[in-house]
C-alpha cells in the first residue's frame, strides 16, 4: 500500500491497490443507494441529461463537508439532492445497484445490504412499489452474476411525516425475506436533528412484525441521548453509526447488553466533522466494550472513501492487527442478514486470511 500522507490519515482516502484487505471477506451493511454511485457514473448521467454539476462534484471532488451545524448539513444535502436528480430512469437505478455490487465484490465483500428510500425515485418509474421492485430485481440479478449477495434495506426519512414511514414499512413488509434480492431490514435516515424519533415507532413495529430487522441511524450527529432515544422508541437490531454512545458508559453498556450491532463509518464521521481525524473515531473503545461492529462506507460518492478504506484506516491509523481486522469482518457477518451458508463460508475464509497474514 502507498505510504499515507497526513491528509490521507485525516480523511481516509487511501490507495488500496493490492492491499491485503481486498482479500478479506466482508459484509457491507451501511451503504446508501444514491451515495453508492461512482463519481464517474454521476458525471456521465449528468452529461446525458444536460444537468450541470457543481465544482464539488467535478474538479473539487471529494467535497469539503461539515454537517455538525444546519448550514453544513444543508450543503451536504444539496449535493446529495443534486446527485439524486440525475437518477431519472429504471436503467439508471439498475446501473447503481449493479455497480455497487461490482465495486463491493472487487473489495472482497461477499454480502451487501444496500439502503434505499424508494420515495425519491417513485416519480420517475410510476410509484414507490415499482421503484422498490426495480431495485430488488436488479439485486437478484447482480447476486446471481457478480459473486456477491445483495439484499435491500428500505429506509424512511426523518424529514418526512411518520405516516410516510408507515407506508414504506408496509411496502417493505410485502417484500420481506432473508436472502439476496429481498428486503431484510427497515431503516430511518437523514438529519438526526429532525423529527421526533418516538413518532416513528409505529412504522418499526410494522416492520418487525414482518420479520424485518430494525436499522435506524442514531448517534452520529447527536450524542448518546439520541442513541438512548432510539433504543427506547425503535427497538433496533442495528444502529447506523452509534459511535457517540461512547460518550455515556451506561448507554454503551446498554447497547452491548442488548447485542445491538453498530455500523461504524469512520470516513463519514470525519468528512461530516463529527471527529476531526480518523484517530479520534472510537472504534477501539467500542470493540473493547464488547460491541459488535460492522464497518461501512456510508456515501462513497460524497466522502471519497469506500469500504476497503475503512479497514485500512482501522489498521493504519487506529492500529488494529490482522487478527482484529478479522474480528471486524466476523462482526460484519454476525450483524448481517446473510444466509447461514454465506456466513459459514465467510468464517472459513476469514480464518484462512488471518492465518496467512501471520
Amino acid at each position: 500500500m502507498a505510504l499515507l500522507d497526513e491528509q490521507d490519515r485525516v480523511t481516509g482516502g487511501f490507495d488500496t491497490t493490492g492491499d491485503p484487505v481486498l482479500d478479506l471477506p466482508k459484509a457491507h451493511l451501511h451503504l446508501h443507494f444514491t451515495g453508492s454511485m461512482r463519481i464517474t457514473t454521476l458525471r456521465e448521467l449528468a452529461a446525458e441529461k444536460g444537468l450541470r454539476l457543481p465544482s464539488a462534484l467535478l474538479e473539487d471532488w471529494p467535497p469539503t463537508l461539515k454537517a455538525t451545524d444546519e448550514r453544513g448539513w444543508f450543503r451536504f444535502q444539496r449535493l446529495y439532492d443534486t446527485a439524486r436528480a440525475c437518477v431519472t430512469t429504471e436503467a439508471d437505478m439498475r446501473r447503481i445497484v449493479r455497480e455497487a455490487a461490482q465495486d463491493d465484490a472487487a473489495e472482497g465483500s461477499t454480502w451487501l445490504e444496500i439502503q434505499v428510500d424508494p420515495t425519491s425515485y417513485a416519480p420517475h418509474v410510476g410509484g414507490i412499489t415499482p421503484a422498490l421492485e426495480i431495485v430488488l430485481d436488479e439485486a437478484r440479478a447482480a447476486s446471481a452474476e457478480e459473486g456477491i449477495g445483495v439484499a435491500v434495506i428500505v429506509a424512511a426519512s426523518r424529514t418526512r411525516h411518520p405516516l410516510d414511514a408507515r407506508t414504506l414499512a408496509r411496502l417493505a413488509a410485502q417484500h420481506a425475506g432473508d436472502g439476496p434480492g429481498e428486503v431484510v431490514g427497515f431503516g430511518l435516515s437523514n438529519d438526526e436533528r429532525r423529527g421526533d424519533t418516538h413518532a416513528f415507532g409505529h412504522a418499526f413495529r410494522i416492520a418487525r412484525r414482518a420479520g424485518l430487522a430494525a436499522m435506524p441511524h442514531a448517534g452520529e450527529l447527536l450524542g448518546p441521548e439520541h442513541v438512548q432515544d432510539a433504543l427506547d422508541s425503535l427497538a433496533p437490531t442495528r444502529l447506523g453509526h452509534g459511535v457517540r454512545s461512547t460518550e455515556d458508559p451506561e448507554v454503551l453498556a446498554e447497547v452491548v447488553r442488548r447485542g445491538i450491532a453498530l455500523e461504524v463509518c469512520p470516513g463519514s464521521n470525519v468528512a461530516l466533522g463529527v471527529y476531526s481525524h480518523l484517530s479520534e473515531v472510537p472504534l477501539r473503545q467500542l470493540l473493547q466494550a464488547g460491541a459488535t461492529v460492522a464497518l461501512g462506507a456510508d456515501d462513497p460518492l460524497l466522502f471519497g472513501s469506500r469500504l476497503a478504506d475503512q479497514y485500512v484506516a482501522a489498521r493504519e491509523v487506529i492500529g488494529l492487527s490482522a487478527a482484529e481486522l478479522g474480528d471486524l469482518a466476523r462482526g460484519s457477518f454476525a450483524a448481517s442478514r446473510a444466509p447461514e451458508e454465506v456466513r459459514q463460508e465467510a468464517e472459513r475464509r476469514i480464518a484462512a486470511w488471518v492465518a496467512e497474514q501471520g
